[in-house]
């Protein structure tokens, strides 16, 4: 039945609406399953958390601090850009609630994708592995070189 409908999607690709004849689904879906409408926003998510504040005088400070001229009080355009401040620092404080007890507070998780067992050296020790010459012992190979840096001949005229 799997099979059946992967290969009707595939093949009669993302337009059509599954159509059951009993029962509607909650979201409308194509063949595949897959939603036509999103559903969920981040709008909607933020609009759960509480409304912050900002008051005139930090609404200017923060103009000072960015090198800006703040709109005039009592403006169309001051409201605007106030309420979208406010919209930003609720966005801020939602993010700080979550919660990272995953991994320690003083480290950085490594986002790299590795096969198991395997990963990038990151040892910035001088150390070959067999006959392979790596990192700074390459400079021995140089012809000239001047306190660890290789030395290239240029002609200045030209």
């Amino acid at each position: 039945m799997l099979v059946a409908r992967l290969l009707r999607c595939r093949y009669r690709g993302r337009t059509t609406v599954s159509k059951r004849p009993l029962t509607k689904p909650a979201v409308e879906t194509d063949a595949c399953g897959i939603p036509l409408n999103p559903t969920w926003s981040v709008k909607e998510l933020l609009s759960s958390y509480p409304s912050p504040t900002l008051s005139s005088t930090t609404f200017r400070r923060l103009h000072e601090l960015s090198a800006l001229i703040p709109p005039a009080e009592e403006t169309l355009e001051h409201a605007e850009m106030k309420t979208e401040f406010e919209e930003l620092v609720r966005l801020v404080e939602a993010v700080k609630l979550v919660q990272l007890d995953d991994y320690p507070s003083d480290t950085i998780p490594d986002g790299r994708v590795w096969a198991e067992g395997k990963g990038l050296p990151l040892e910035s020790s001088s150390s070959t592995e067999g006959d392979e010459v790596q990192g700074r012992d390459l400079l021995r190979l140089a012809s000239r070189t001047l306190d660890g840096m290789y030395v290239v001949e240029a002609n200045s005229k030209r």
